[in-house]
């Protein structure tokens, strides 16, 4: 593997369709695998079986970046290392298919971020043995130990100087903190 900043592996998206459970929703969709490497698709029939039927839905490149390996380190520490899978739904209401492909990621942080919309569908699926290996390596390669260092404070006074005393947005000659008079009854605004 060579120390570029970025690298990038087509992953093919396996999206299930199954009947759904109530009478306001048809069917059910969810994404289920991952094709490491796979080619150009665009909803090919994998596998039917009754009214289940697997889709290749998109093959999306899956990016890694430099910057973002301590990101991919917390992916590949959970119990079952998972990439991330955003989906939207589609506009073309034509379509057979109500879903688009919208990212692979195997940031955690992005999926997270991803997840606080409400806009779109995000699903973890787990790593083929092959993409951990490669996340790994990349990983190695790239990942720098950040060393935290704690901030001193400064050495200048901030409470030197009160808030109020002098502004000239106020219109008080004698005291500053005492409660404003309140306005006759007579007078407008």
């Amino acid at each position: 593997m060579t120390a570029e900043k970025t690298q990038t592996m087509p992953v093919g998206v396996v999206v299930r369709r199954l009947p759904g459970v109530t009478r306001w929703q048809k069917w059910s969709w969810r994404p289920v695998s991952l094709l490491p490497g796979a080619g150009p698709a665009d909803w090919k029939v994998l596998r039917q079986e009754g009214e289940a039927v697997e889709y290749h839905a998109a093959t999306l490149p899956l990016e890694l970046h430099r910057a973002d390996t301590e990101a991919y380190l917390t992916a590949l520490s959970d119990k079952v290392p998972s990439v991330y899978v955003v989906l939207r739904p589609a506009d073309e209401v034509e379509r057979d298919v109500p879903l688009d492909v919208m990212l692979v990621t195997a940031s955690a942080y992005e999926g997270q971020d991803y997840a606080d919309s409400s806009e779109v569908m995000v699903e973890k699926l787990a790593m083929p043995e092959g993409l951990v290996a490669w996340i790994r390596d990349f990983v190695e390669i790239h990942h720098e130990e950040e060393i935290f260092i704690k901030r001193k404070r400064d050495k200048k006074r901030i409470d030197l100087q009160e808030d109020g005393v002098g502004d000239p947005r106020i219109r008080q000659l004698s005291d500053v903190y005492r409660a404003p008079f309140r306005k006759p009854k007579d007078t407008l605004q």
